[in-house]
């Protein structure tokens, strides 16, 4: 259900209409197509990323005389291959301009000749030039970047660096016909522009227009609207609902989708934005005007069934007949009239049996089997059982899929069927190895991978990832500068070579997420990649079936940053590293500065007053709870406190750092502990609930892909990944 989902959660890159940039014969465009049909792929780099990754952490092969040496940087420095040489001249000199010694930066920089790297090169060697107080060097430098590269991404930064002393320089990089409009070089330029002259709408519309995605978007959006109103095109409104669409303020999202240029989508969401905002009548007139005005389009179909639950169910009834015209929406549209006549006390075996007979493998009938699983589960795990088996063997995609696997092999238990059961364990998995069901199953199956007791006593190696591979889209040099893990700039070239904003494929939105990762932006990175598996244009599911498969996409989704201080503080507390690894990437996502609605702060979400009586507990004055090792300081002691007060049981004390002690002491007391996956279960807060399972299936995934000793254990497993028809 794409139409409900945002792509970039807290951004509005996906909605940006980036005027402009886009067109198909624009200067960029034409540049981008002759980079990638004229450069030679990066090959090359690997050693140069490998040896960067041994320099900073040496691997335990480093001490054995057999293993394969990694060469130095500075032997690489002096390769025969081009790109080899200049990948590690490249690094090398970052590395000294980052100690500001500038001398060494222009050495390393001398016979960095390769063409894919030449633009970089030579923007960096201005830099390392500017440093050194040399500025008529870094100006002829940038001539001749200019000269050299007329429309290279890296240009920007030589316009930049002139502008500073001629503004016209300036106008170029921030003008109509500019391939650079989206840089973050022209976007420092507009917003001082917009200081300049705040009582006009220009420079307002060209940050709305070309940088979306901005984090600070949100700080234009008011005053356009209520000073600039007129001067907002139909567009743009279409961009500012997808800002406000992505942040989840679907009210304001609705409201200005109402605006946008009419199209089934953007009157989908008006009626949608206005539904999850509390304003039922403009959601009620809305998708009224969305069926007037496109009766065919599946949006249509889709509206009509959001409708039927806001208008009496007569009316509601009749709008799902309408749906179930559209082949897509009426397996959706029997479902809700399941939900309705059940509501009404009339029979529905007839639409349900029309569900399962004609829609079979739609996620409405999975919706459905589940549904059917839990009702039945308290009285008879035969029938719970066989409606997961059904769920397995006809949805395998469904997003409850790994659960009902796992279900069925513990009903299967309860049932005296331990072939059975085990075999779904197996099945969970080899199929979802992914899941927090397959880490469940992987303890039922015993194999050593910690389970709710004994999680806290481990103490696994998590080994560095390997050297990346390359990303999905993207010019050769992006891809260059990505592999050498030269964040900044990679992100600063996607940023011009980004041209389809609006709607991008399968692979620029992968490639997107992916950059904005190495650019410290965790929010928006990790929920672009989470939801490829939304996608639903021609070949997308495809796409992401390949990537499911590629231990790099896992990767992606689950990076290692502020590696060093999360190590520590798990350390220092006697706490897995993976666990703790996993609980900051569901409190945070890995953003350093972010405050939730209940005033909780940085990495893992510490309340000031819970850090305030934690630093008086162990002495700790001068902290920052925007400072990773201090929250991570504070937040590891307070885990490893709810750790200690349920006997080390890292369910409890995981739902107790969500939930509070007084609730989990109340459910323990309410449901036991006998069952612990019942248990989880049972949370009556489903944001607790959520939240258990994410944080353990963080722990899972950290454990299974860098921990060498937990991957050797389920090679078997994977090695025999054929799919199934049932657990």
């Amino acid at each position: 259900m794409w139409r409900d989902r945002p792509w970039v959660v807290g951004l509005g890159a996906a909605g940006a209409v980036a005027l402009g940039v886009g067109a198909a014969l624009s200067p960029m465009g034409d540049w981008l197509a002759n980079r990638q049909a004229n450069q030679a792929p990066t090959t090359g780099l690997a050693e140069v990323a490998a040896a960067r990754i041994h320099q900073e952490t040496p691997s335990p092969e480093a001490k054995d005389p057999k293993a394969a040496k990694v060469p130095p940087l500075t032997e690489l420095a002096e390769s025969a291959s081009p790109l080899t040489r200049s990948g590690a001249r490249y690094v090398l000199a970052t590395e000294a301009l980052s100690v500001k010694d500038h001398a060494t930066a222009l050495k390393w920089l001398e016979n960095a000749d390769d063409p894919v790297l030449l633009a970089p090169v030579l923007a960096l060697r201005a830099k390392a030039q500017l440093q050194g107080g040399d500025r008529a060097g870094a100006s002829q430098t940038w001539q001749t970047l200019l000269k050299q590269f007329p429309q290279d991404p890296a240009t920007a930064e030589a316009l930049y660096g002139l502008g500073q002393q001629d503004p016209k320089w300036l106008d170029r990089l921030v003008a109509a016909d500019s391939p650079w409009k989206s840089h973050p070089r022209a976007i420092a330029v507009a917003k001082q522009r917009l200081a300049q002259t705040p009582d006009r709408p220009d420079w307002f519309l060209y940050l709305l227009r070309h940088a979306p995605d901005a984090r600070d978007v949100g700080n234009y959006l008011g005053p356009l609207e209520s000073q600039f109103a007129t001067a907002i095109t139909p567009a743009d409104w279409a961009t500012i609902g997808r800002i406000y669409w992505d942040r989840r303020q679907y009210a304001k999202a609705g409201d200005a989708y109402a605006k946008a240029t009419p199209s089934p989508l953007h009157a989908y969401r008006a009626g949608r934005g206005a539904q999850l905002g509390g304003k039922r009548p403009e959601a009620i007139a809305r998708y009224r005007r969305l069926i007037q005005q496109f009766p065919q389009a599946p949006e249509a179909a889709f509206g009509m069934t959001r409708l039927a639950r806001l208008v009496p169910p007569a009316e509601g009834l009749a709008l799902l007949d309408r749906a179930l015209a559209n082949p897509t929406h009426a397996p959706r549209a029997l479902l809700e009239r399941v939900r309705i006549l059940k509501n009404q006390q009339q029979p529905a075996t007839a639409d349900r049996d029309r569900l399962f007979k004609t829609f079979s493998n739609s996620d409405a009938a999975g919706d459905l089997r589940w549904q059917l699983a839990e009702e039945a589960a308290t009285t008879s795990p035969q029938a719970a059982r066989q409606w997961a088996i059904a769920l397995v063997q006809q949805n395998p995609e469904h997003e409850d899929a790994p659960r009902a696997s796992f279900w069925a092999g513990q009903w299967a238990a309860q049932l005296g069927d331990q072939a059975a059961a085990q075999a779904a364990y197996r099945h969970t998995l080899q199929q979802y190895p992914e899941s927090y069901y397959a880490w469940r199953s992987a303890v039922k199956l015993g194999l050593p991978v910690g389970d709710f007791t004994t999680i806290r006593s481990g103490q696994p190696t998590l080994q560095p990832p390997p050297p990346r591979a390359p990303l999905p889209a993207g010019s050769p040099t992006l891809q260059a500068l990505y592999q050498l893990e030269q964040d900044r700039a990679a992100f600063d070239y996607w940023q011009t070579e980004f041209q389809n904003r609006n709607q991008p494929t399968f692979a620029e939105q992968y490639t997107d997420g992916t950059l904005r990762l190495g650019n410290g932006d965790y929010l928006a990175g990790l929920f672009a990649l989470a939801n490829l598996r939304w996608r639903e244009e021609p070949g997308d599911r495809e796409q992401f079936a390949a990537a499911r498969r590629d231990l790099n996409y896992w990767r992606r989704l689950y990076p290692r940053p502020y590696w060093d201080a999360i190590a520590a503080g798990a350390r220092a507390q006697n706490l897995n590293s993976a666990l703790v690894l996993g609980l900051i990437r569901q409190e945070s996502h890995f953003e350093r500065d972010i405050r939730s609605i209940a005033n909780a702060v940085g990495l893992m979400q510490v309340l000031p007053s819970t850090g305030e009586w934690v630093a008086n507990k162990i002495g700790f004055k001068d902290y920052t709870l925007e400072n990773p090792p201090d929250n991570i300081k504070l937040g590891t002691w307070f885990l490893d406190y709810t750790h200690r007060e349920y006997d080390n049981n890292s369910l409890l004390a995981v739902a107790a750092y969500n939930a509070g002690p007084g609730n989990v002491n109340r459910w323990v007391k309410q449901f036991g502990t006998a069952d612990l996956d019942r248990f989880v279960e049972q949370i009556p807060f489903s944001e607790t609930r959520g939240y258990v399972e994410n944080v353990l299936g963080n722990y899972w995934n950290y454990l299974r892909l860098y921990n060498p000793e937990t991957q050797a254990i389920l090679q078997p497993f994977q090695a025999d990944s054929k799919p199934q028809n049932s657990p």
